[in-house]
């Protein structure tokens, strides 16, 4: 689950659940997961729920 900073640079602002959990090398499950507990910040667009980048750094990072 380590990702570096560059990995981080050449993603877009927000990302779909399942990319998201790619990243993080987890399930698209457990990643629905960790955005309902609240752990993973999402934005909600047209319905679909996008991961914000930058809570995702945080996430890896803590």
């Amino acid at each position: 689950m380590i990702l570096e900073n560059n990995v981080f640079s050449d993603l877009p602002l927000l990302l779909a659940v399942p990319r998201a959990a790619q990243l993080l090398g987890i399930s698209r499950a457990a990643a629905y997961r960790l955005v309902a507990s609240g752990e993973l910040p999402v934005r909600r667009l047209g319905g679909r729920i996008y991961v914000v980048t930058d809570g995702l750094r945080d996430l890896v990072a803590s």
